[in-house]
């Protein structure tokens, strides 16, 4: 062994004297160096570091530092080759007389070297990996392609969510997946080949119950959930409406799967569906099959597809994202936004006409996002400045603050960049601003025997009250 080792070790020396091998050892060496000096830094720095230092800390000096890793064996083989080729190969190298104590220090030194290099690449390869799953590179390194994303997520209830998690989730088949996908996404922002805006549905997402359902439970029986909505009119008032329903959530009870999912997602039994667009609105055909196997089809008679359509129309079955569909990622439209902050007082129902100058707004085209937030903050506070000068004089913080929240609405759901602009991606979940569940019960899907997906209100909730003025059961629940 031990001259095996010196044979190695003088064939080695004697080979590594060329400019190929000694500019990997420089490359090496300052890039374990540099990179050392980074993580230093960035185990100081407080918070995430900048999308684009954090390219430069855990994926481009790395890349240094690997390249000067192959460089020297790399090296070693091309000067071995080039020997042989011109018969100047030795069979015997200079010896390598370990009494003295520099090459015994130096050889301490490749095997002190080696020790941390193979350290510094395992810590790199971890942070490198830890620093692609981040949301910072998901979210930001591609800014102008996954801005509207980015902003979805950090206002949802997901924002302290990785996008990994949603995305990718547990195992090393799905993160393998994910990466070879993430080439060909680099390609195409390189390229400016991608979407505008980003295509929704996500055809090859993970299963919900792989990466949903590691934290949620559908079938877990949750009841019923009481839900208040408040929205306003447009006269000068803003008058509150009040809906006020109790909604049939269900799961699983002693009396079975009951509620809405109870009846989606109960054991044993399963939903599939054919939907003949992309973006999974256009539902003509709708199977169920029960907990013993019995399978019932319903064909929509208002939705005149193809066999054409129907064999190349996506064939799925039913999960948590079907109707959940922007969990994370949703988008507004005008009104229904305008109602939320007004109901938070991020805009005063204090001011008049407020909803109706604040829609007009948002729906009004701008060039880019810098304008309209200029243009609707202005826009508000001249209308107000005008026609309501006293009010103006003593509420103008409220009157600032209101203008500012609805330039914010339009900056969380406007990327003219991207092409999004208001309705692109529907949200499922309901039926009020979308077909959503109507997609099915629309009264319209009957079975060869007669059955029908059923379209009645009270199947999935109960109205107690729908845009009234002073509803009677919120005073009777002490609510009001």
């Amino acid at each position: 062994m031990r001259e095996t080792i010196r044979v190695s070790a003088r064939f080695l020396y004697f080979l590594g004297q060329n400019p190929t091998t000694l500019t990997g050892a420089v490359l090496t060496t300052s890039g374990a160096v540099t990179l050392i000096a980074f993580w230093v830094y960035d185990f100081l720095l407080p918070g995430p570091p900048h999308p684009y230092i954090g390219i430069l800390i855990f994926l481009i000096l790395p890349g240094v530092f690997v390249l000067g890793l192959l460089l020297i064996p790399i090296g070693i083989l091309l000067r071995r080759r080039a020997l042989r080729r011109r018969n100047e190969l030795r069979d015997i190298y200079p010896a390598i007389d370990l009494r003295q104590p520099m090459v015994r220090r130096g050889l301490l030194v490749v095997a002190i070297a080696t020790t941390v290099n193979v350290l510094i690449f395992a810590t790199a390869s971890y942070h490198g990996v830890a620093y692609m799953d981040s949301t910072q590179f998901c979210g930001q390194t591609c800014h102008t392609v996954m801005e509207p994303e980015f902003t979805a997520h950090q206002g949802s209830p997901h924002a302290n969510v990785a996008c990994v998690e949603c995305h990718i989730g547990p195992g090393a088949g799905w993160f393998l997946r994910s990466k070879l996908s993430g080439v060909r996404q680099v390609f195409a922002v390189t390229f400016h080949t991608y979407a505008t805006p980003i295509h929704a549905p996500v055809k090859y997402l993970r299963p919900a119950r792989e990466t949903c359902e590691q934290c949620h439970w559908p079938q877990r029986f949750t009841g019923d959930k009481f839900v208040v909505k408040t929205s306003y009119k447009d006269d000068e008032k803003n008058t509150p409406l009040t809906t006020a329903l109790v909604l049939k959530i269900g799961g699983r009870s002693w009396q079975g799967s009951v509620g809405i999912h109870g009846r989606h997602l109960a054991d044993g039994s399963q939903i599939r569906y054919i939907s003949i667009d992309d973006k999974r609105q256009v539902i003509p055909v709708v199977s169920y099959t029960d907990d013993k196997g019995k399978t019932t089809e319903f064909l929509s008679s208002d939705i005149k597809a193809t066999r054409q359509q129907l064999d190349g129309g996506e064939h799925r079955t039913m999960d948590c994202i079907d109707c959940h569909n922007r969990p994370t990622h949703a988008f507004e439209l005008p009104e229904p936004a305008v109602n939320k902050q007004m109901a938070a007082g991020f805009i005063s129902p204090e001011l008049p006409f407020i909803r109706k100058k604040a829609i007009e707004l948002l729906k009004t085209e701008y060039p880019d996002r810098d304008t309209a937030r200029r243009q609707i903050t202005e826009g508000l506070t001249t209308f107000y400045r005008t026609n309501y000068a006293s009010l103006y004089d003593s509420r103008r913080s409220l009157v600032q603050q209101s203008a500012e929240s609805v330039a914010d609405i339009y900056l969380r759901n406007i990327f003219p960049a991207m092409k999004m602009t208001w309705g692109v991606h529907p949200n499922n979940l309901g039926h009020n601003d979308f077909p959503g569940c109507f997609r099915c019960h629309d009264g319209s899907h009957t079975s060869a025997d007669g059955q029908t997906i059923p379209n009645d209100c009270a199947t999935c909730h109960n109205l107690l009250a729908v845009e009234e003025e002073n509803p009677k059961v919120l005073t009777e629940l002490g609510l009001k």
